[in-house]
């Protein structure tokens, strides 16, 4: 039974949060606010490396790779070995993309409508040169993903399908598991956005049956920017020769011969911060030290409470489609241009996110949307917190 967090345990978490005393934060989609403990973690590796010397305290400092590696692993319910640390979520996806490679003309690639622009940016890339194309998968009228007109467009011709689980530009959440039943029953490569998800909604990667997932831990896990998890099935391993390799990826052997290594290591690389890598770890411990499903539930009730506080607002008009909902609420306020409410909300010490065209650019026009204002919550925010972001939006209507 998941045990629920209380005012108590919030005020101890934000007690432990330095940015909470500081701002107004409605920006956790884009970056979350780190601990204490997490900034600490940082700060003790970079005073090794100033102290000891960077190479030296880096190599002291591998036990904090591998536990980083372990606890990505409790996350997803993998293995560690099918866990790679790497620079960020893009860098993750696009590596592995790469690696799944060999595409020629008339192959062709299954999109989700809310597919992140960077990933559309490097399938569009690869497709154009070979001759594939990249298909777009229907929605349904709640804006979700259709997984009955996925398994109707399945034919030999298809070698991947591409989801992100919860898009950039609005609250829905897509059917994760249900695309990956579609994904194991007709053999096909199978990509998953979680950059949003990620310690926000459990993941268990079995269930879902993805092949490849990857995530940005500067988000709800709290975790330093420039860190990345990359998550790739052990028997997909063999199918995916990286772009570039180095001296850790594809170590040379007694001949001089590179070998590719048998693990998900194969996308890290030997350049690393061991200082970000220091506070990946501590954020990761401290997520599932709260429990993601508690977190889950807490970033439900406060997004559903945001939810209906703005929508007593006139001027507001909200733009989540999906009927199970995360915790980013996208908004427009009639008569002002979403950078507009947001350099208004930032006079005022709040901060929201903005979602233009070049996030998720097949949702956008669909829905013939140029920009929306992106109001994300945590497990932190509080109600007077909500409260003071609702009485600043009216006050700028």
């Amino acid at each position: 039974m998941t045990r629920l967090l209380t005012d108590t345990d919030i005020d101890a978490l934000r007690a432990q949060t330095p940015g909470t005393r500081t701002t107004t934060h409605f920006n956790h989609a884009g970056a979350s606010l780190p601990s204490s403990a997490t900034l600490s973690a940082i700060h003790a590796q970079l005073e090794r490396e100033a102290t000891s010397g960077p190479m030296e305290a880096g190599v002291a400092a591998s036990a904090i790779t591998d536990e980083a590696r372990a606890l990505a692993a409790t996350l997803f319910n993998a293995q560690p070995d099918e866990i790679a640390l790497t620079g960020g979520n893009s860098q993750g996806w696009g590596a592995a993309f790469a690696a799944l490679g060999g595409w020629n003309a008339g192959d062709r690639l299954l999109v989700g409508r809310h597919e992140w622009g960077g990933n559309l940016a490097a399938m569009q890339f690869a497709a154009q040169r070979a001759g594939a194309t990249i298909d777009v998968i229907p929605s349904r009228e709640d804006g979700t993903l259709d997984t009955a007109a996925l398994a109707s467009m399945i034919d030999e011709r298809v070698r991947l399908i591409a989801l992100t689980w919860l898009p950039a530009n609005g609250g829905l959440i897509n059917p994760a598991e249900a695309v990956g039943a579609i994904a194991r029953r007709f053999g096909i490569p199978y990509f998953v956005d979680a950059a949003q998800a990620a310690g926000q909604v459990p993941i268990d990667v079995r269930t879902i049956g993805c092949d490849v997932l990857s995530a940005a831990p500067r988000k709800a896990l709290r975790a330093p920017r420039g860190t990345g998890l990359l998550y790739v099935r052990r028997e997909f391993l063999e199918r995916l020769t990286p772009a570039y390799v180095d001296r850790f990826s594809a170590p040379l052997d007694a001949q001089g011969e590179p070998r590719l290594r048998d693990d998900a290591g194969r996308f890290e690389s030997a350049e690393t911060s061991m200082a970000l890598r220091a506070g990946l770890a501590n954020a990761l411990r401290e997520a599932l030290a709260i429990g993601v499903p508690a977190i889950r539930q807490r970033i439900d009730q406060v997004a559903t409470t945001l939810r209906q506080r703005l929508a007593q607002i006139e001027s507001v008009a909200l733009l989540d489609d999906g009927v199970e909902r995360s915790g980013l609420v996208a908004f427009n306020l009639a008569g002002y241009e979403p950078q507009a409410v947001q350099a208004a909300l930032a006079g005022r010490g709040i901060s929201i996110g903005l979602s233009g065209v070049p996030y998720t650019p097949l949702d956008m026009r669909a829905r013939g949307l140029t920009s929306v204002a992106r109001a994300s919550v945590s497990y932190l925010t509080t109600d007077e917190e909500i409260g003071r972001l609702v009485e600043a939006i009216i006050a700028i209507a």
